[in-house]
């Protein structure tokens, strides 16, 4: 796992072993995992979405305490994954790092918990399955508008956004920032630290 230049966003690059089977490799691996963060993924929930292509999810994030984390590869088909910081006091904030994850190279991405993330699917029934930290809390779970020309995120062109009634009405990230919806990156910080001391 690599650093995606995101304190508490990492990237997985795995070996890709193919014969005239089909092929395998390893998404995730604990020993790994806890090398590059500190600390072991705690499973709570594991999500599958299916998208058609130009179907956007996001921009979404939890409060922290306790935030969900994510960790998130695609396995049919081809998505735009993007982590942003939205932690606000962070020397990244408002700043995204995007990834390809798709069916061939089988990439994998982890998020900490308060980054935001989002992706658009490339391709028809483009299927991403994540395994999170904790559980969905509707009352904990938030979002900042994806096409909100300030974050500027890099949706490719020619391809129609699709979003969610939820997602199309979510805020700015001025709003949010404004409205105090974001986590702080020294609550995130300490977390993190928590999670390393356990």
């Amino acid at each position: 796992m690599r650093s995606l230049g995101i304190d508490g966003a990492w990237l997985l690059e795995p070996k890709v072993f193919p014969d005239d089977r089909g092929t395998f490799h390893e998404w995730y691996r604990g020993e790994e995992f806890r090398e590059a963060t500190g600390y072991d993924l705690t499973l709570a929930q594991a999500n599958c979405s299916v998208s058609r292509r130009g179907v956007v999810r996001g921009v979404h994030f939890s409060d922290v305490p306790p935030g969900q984390a994510k960790y998130v590869t695609c396995v049919r088909g081809a998505v735009l994954d993007v982590v942003v910081d939205l932690r606000t006091g962070s020397p990244a904030f408002g700043q995204w790092e995007a990834v390809r994850l798709d069916d061939d190279t089988r990439h994998a991405v982890f998020l900490a918990e308060g980054l935001g993330h989002a992706f658009m699917a490339l391709t028809d029934d483009a299927t991403v399955i994540y395994l999170c930290s904790t559980g969905y809390a509707p009352d904990r779970e938030h979002g900042v508008h994806p096409l909100d020309p300030d974050l500027a995120l890099p949706w490719p062109e020619g391809v129609e956004p699709v979003l969610s009634a939820k997602d199309a009405e979510s805020p700015s990230l001025a709003h949010a920032l404004r409205t105090g919806l974001l986590p702080s990156y020294e609550d995130c910080a300490a977390h993190y630290r928590g999670l390393r001391q356990g």
